[in-house]
């Protein structure tokens, strides 16, 4: 992202002067460029007419009286080309390219959008097949349809891949208030990172929502959502598309688990980027973002007028891992004095509706709820159908919570928990008094949740500045180590295996007897991936007879066979597995393992470089993280011992990033506190010979 770049969007996003080049979709972008109030010069070009709209038109680039800061072009493909080429000599900031036919299409399209690029050079170009820009703080509408957007001062940016779905966000009736709204489609130009990067320079952004599909440049974005993450201007992302981002071999237990969406999920993670669901769920954690920013914590408390509005919030947010703590003594003194006896004061509070249409006392109540200085206030309030309801009680109870907030409590929100119970004009007048108006518990839940691990990441930010880099892979067949090879090699680096030896199986019996029963035999062989489903394991032998049968079984496996002791004392068992994808480079997974990998799919995945406090947080999200410290009576796991196993294959990995293709360690074994780890199997794919 050069500088020269970052400029020239700017100029395009916010222009002094625009040239429009077409016939209809053009008179368009002029007539609601009007309708916004756009207050610099509009030049229509057209080779054949006189004038468009009541502006006289240009014949071509060359008769323009400027170079125009930005240019929204809908003709043909083949005529866009050559335009761009023409605005670009000229010196013009950027354009905007509507025709499709491009890249989207291969062939012939593919040509056209290189070439198209290539005309560009240095100018700002969006798209090709993208529907425009809507700049609502200086009424810039370089696009060809109606929309559902004002103008504005200062508020949220989108940007989405999607024409149509960008269409169908400036028609929200949520009150968010939307700065920008920026379709890309094709992406041939510049990238998403790129107009974030430009984005962040305007202070009247106060968030940047995107709808992406893909990323191009992994590092390029995570450097600019760590420059968002500093400057304190919050990202959100709707992730859409399945598809898988490189071809993975099914070698590993762990490639089923770190799919695409998980290394999203990580990269996000790392940088402090919030991911969304849906549309809906985009505008909320947007709208909340907007009002209140970056939470402290994910602390809350929640005020409603039923019981069962009180049990729905506190289901709601404990599987987001929202923490509602006692009220204070404080708080909780001054709201039984003016609740009386016949209500329980506790969080989540059902304040009933003994105070209901008194405003002294409901702003009196809600003071006693902003008084407990948590992250979040909710008031939960569904208005009544204003067609065939009065809504007046209804406004006591928010002029009450507006000056309640008044008093100093943080993140205050007033929230329905049927999306169309608020009103627009209720949740924007509740926007100018700095509350956050939210739709639908579910999404507003989740706003807050975002808002908080936002702040987390950002409290964490000196720790997250290293990015993820894709190492080049050394020339080289590929090969699979087999498990024996593979332990050793970890070992080397700190991972704890058991006692064992591979042998020929003339001494696996004495060395059975030695070691000391019940052991573990195993056939090895790099063709060996999945060694249970191929019958060459055998646990808990008991005694040589029963090495011998199991020896017979897998006579036809191997000629190489791994005697290891049998474990004891298992608290829990967790794969660790290492696994490489052409954009994201290395990611580490950790999960609950053995048998149960893909059935509980319980499992996180980092991006590499990975420290220690990572894998912690790691295995605390872990659904078996209880197992792991103890449950109902059951002794605790090792965990620092595992942390120290998780790290031995993480060093590995970094160790081996040139060469390294896909690592699993699946299960290793925690035992009690204090007594260790042990990983019983390991396989490692690698290109070239294994290098120490």
């Amino acid at each position: 992202m050069g500088g020269d770049r970052t400029a020239a969007l700017r100029r395009l996003f916010s222009p002094r002067h625009i040239a429009v080049f077409g016939g209809n979709a053009s008179a368009e972008a002029i007539r609601q460029c009007r309708k916004l109030g756009f207050a610099g010069e509009i030049w229509p070009v057209h080779p054949r007419k006189e004038c468009i709209e009541g502006l006289p038109c240009y014949a071509d680039v060359a008769s323009l009286p400027a170079a125009p800061d930005a240019s929204f072009i809908a003709v043909p493909r083949e005529a866009t080309v050559e335009i761009v080429g023409e605005l670009a000599k000229r010196g013009s900031g950027g354009a905007i390219c509507y025709a499709s036919g491009f890249a989207e299409v291969g062939g012939e399209g593919l040509q056209l959008q290189q070439q198209l690029v290539a005309n560009a050079g240095t100018m700002a170009l969006v798209g090709p097949n993208c529907y425009g820009m809507l700049n609502y703080l200086d009424g810039v509408a370089l696009w060809p349809d109606q929309h559902g957007g004002e103008r504005i001062n200062r508020g949220v940016a989108l940007i989405t891949q999607s024409g149509n779905i960008g269409l169908n966000l400036t028609m929200q009736r949520r009150a968010m208030p939307l700065a920008y709204l920026i379709t890309v489609g094709n992406k041939g130009g510049d990238s998403i990172e790129s107009m974030v990067d430009a984005l962040l320079g305007d202070p009247r952004v106060s968030v940047i929502g995107m709808h992406i599909e893909g990323l191009d440049d992994v590092a390029a974005f995570s450097k600019v959502a760590l420059k968002a993450l500093h400057q304190g201007v919050p990202l959100v992302a709707l992730k859409a598309g399945s598809s898988a981002l490189g071809a993975q071999t099914a070698m590993s237990h762990t490639s089923s688990l770190a799919g695409p969406d998980a290394l999203y999920d990580a990269l996000f993670t790392r940088c402090g980027v919030a991911r969304v669901n849906d549309p809906a769920g985009l505008i909320e954690t947007c709208k909340f973002l907007h009002v209140h920013g970056p939470l402290p914590g994910n602390r809350m408390i929640s005020a409603s007028c039923s019981g069962g509005e009180a049990s729905l919030v506190a289901d709601l947010a404990q599987p987001r891992g929202m923490q509602m703590p006692a009220i204070p003594d404080a708080a909780s003194n001054r709201l039984r004095k003016v609740l009386g006896e016949k209500v329980s004061v506790a969080n989540p509070l059902d304040y009933h509706t003994y105070i209901w249409g008194d405003l002294a006392a409901q702003t009196e109540c809600f003071s006693g709820l902003m008084d407990c200085q948590f992250d979040a206030h909710l008031l939960v309030l569904d208005y009544p159908r204003l067609d065939r309801c009065s809504a007046q009680s209804w406004g006591t109870t928010v002029d009450a919570f507006v000056a309640a907030s008044q008093s100093g409590g943080k993140g205050a929100t007033v929230v329905a928990s049927l999306p169309e119970d608020l009103p627009e004009h209720f949740a924007s007048a509740l926007m100018h008094q700095n509350i956050a108006p939210m739709h639908g518990l579910p999404d507003c839940l989740d706003a807050i949740a975002n808002a908080a691990a936002i702040g987390a990441a950002k409290k964490r930010l000196d720790q997250t500045l290293a990015l993820p880099v894709v190492q080049d892979l050394v020339q080289g067949s590929e090969v699979l180590l087999d498990e024996a090879t593979s332990k050793k090699a970890l070992a080397a680096f700190g991972l704890p295996t058991p006692k064992g030896a591979v042998l020929a199986a003339s001494d696996v019996c004495a060395y059975a007897n030695a070691l000391g029963y019940p052991v573990v035999l195993k056939a090895v062989s790099d063709q060996l991936a999945h060694k249970t489903e191929a019958g060459a394991v055998h646990l808990n032998l008991q005694n040589e007879v029963q090495v011998r049968g199991a020896l017979e079984k897998m006579a036809g496996l191997s000629e190489r066979f791994l005697v290891e002791q049998m474990a004891k004392g298992v608290v829990a068992e967790v794969i660790v597995g290492v696994q490489r994808d052409p954009q994201f480079g290395l990611s580490l997974t950790v999960g609950a393992g053995g048998i149960l990998v893909e059935i509980l799919q319980d499992a996180v995945t980092l991006l590499f470089p990975v420290q220690r406090n990572n894998v912690r947080d790691a295995l605390m999200a872990l659904k078996m993280w209880p197992l792991l410290v103890g449950f109902r009576g059951r002794p605790a796991g090792d965990v620092e011992a595992l942390i120290d196993a998780v790290m031995a294959v993480a060093n590995f990995a970094q160790r081996h990033a040139h060469q390294l293709l896909e690592l699993d360690v699946n299960p290793v074994l925690v035992m009690a506190q204090g007594q260790g780890v042990l990983a019983v199997d390991a396989l490692i794919r690698i290109q070239g010979a294994l290098n120490d």
